[in-house]
């Protein structure tokens, strides 16, 4: 299995460059000057002149690039321009409560949306499926930052029984922000299970089961589910780097001091290291649960098995 993992680092490698690539340089096409950032308002032609030679913002934009993956392949994520705090320690800072706000997301996505799947695929064409699928579509349309607006207005303002932002009530206030961050999930996974569950009911070892006698939930969860699992691990494993990526609306949304704030902090203030760390490490974040994913396929589904060797 070792080796499997180590080739699959090494297929994050081109990911990562690719990433780096395309965000640097639309980055260093957007308006803006950084060393007006640096240096204030009221800093004069010369001094700034006098820092682009220093930082080396004269050179041509893939000498820049180049020296900047020569600086990360160090682990050296730069410093801010706004702040000059080195970016790793902002990022390792922060990080803690976007990871909480995916994990916690996309557990109560998957505590919802695999019953009712399953509901649904046993129970096929019924109200009950109907009004599950239902649901389903519901949770993926609705936009993140609508429903967190009215969950506030619900639960905060009307019923005061949330907090409505920040991290001051604990792991209260990761709440609202999950149920938020899981109504796409949910429903994509949802759909996912029912879709997996009514393609192995119809097979024959289902039916032979059941015409034995055995009991029908024990049928349904011990052998359907555990053959129809696969691909809803894959669906939740996309879920959770969706959850990373949808961490930025729904921090600014619910004033969550996560990386996701960082990285709009970073937009806002033009601040190209800040944000090129952000991505990157949000990248290798999300590159290293599929990772996870594919291993947890050898546990679950033992003809796999070969892949590792």
């Amino acid at each position: 299995m070792h080796k499997y993992i180590l080739k699959r680092l090494m297929m994050m490698v081109p990911v990562i460059i690719g990433i780096t690539f395309i965000i640097f340089f639309i980055l260093k096409l957007t308006p803006g000057d950084p060393a007006m950032i640096i240096l204030g308002p009221e800093a004069t032609a010369e001094t700034i002149a006098q820092l682009h030679e220093e930082m080396g913002f004269n050179d041509p934009l893939i000498v820049q690039y180049g020296r900047y993956m020569a600086n990360l392949l160090r682990g050296d994520f730069g410093r801010s321009y706004l702040t000059d705090m080195d970016i790793f320690s902002l990022i390792i800072e922060r990080f803690p409560i976007t990871f909480n706000l995916a994990i916690f997301s996309l557990l109560l996505a998957g505590l919802v949306a695999i019953p009712f799947g399953v509901i649904s695929a046993t129970k096929q064409y019924s109200f009950t499926d109907s009004f599950s699928m239902l649901l389903c579509l519901i949770g993926v349309s609705i936009p993140h930052f609508w429903l967190g607006l009215m969950l506030i207005l619900a639960f905060s303002i009307h019923i005061p029984i949330l907090p409505s932002g920040g991290i001051a009530a604990g792991y209260l206030s990761f709440i609202l922000p999950s149920i938020t961050l899981a109504a796409g999930a949910a429903g994509t996974i949802a759909r996912q299970t029912r879709s997996s569950m009514l393609e192995v009911v119809r097979q024959d070892y289902i039916r032979t089961a059941m015409a034995k006698g055995a009991r029908q939930n024990r049928v349904i969860i011990g052998h359907a589910l555990q053959n129809a699992i696969m691909p809803v691990i894959t669906v939740m494993g996309i879920a959770f780097g969706r959850n990373i990526g949808g961490a930025v609306v729904i921090e600014a949304v619910f004033s969550l001091p996560g990386t996701g704030s960082l990285l709009l902090q970073g937009i806002r203030s033009m601040d190209t290291p800040l944000v090129m760390g952000c991505v990157v490490f949000l990248a290798i974040m999300i590159s290293l649960a599929n990772l996870v994913v594919d291993i947890i396929y050898g546990f679950i589904d033992p003809r796999l098995k070969a892949m590792y060797k």
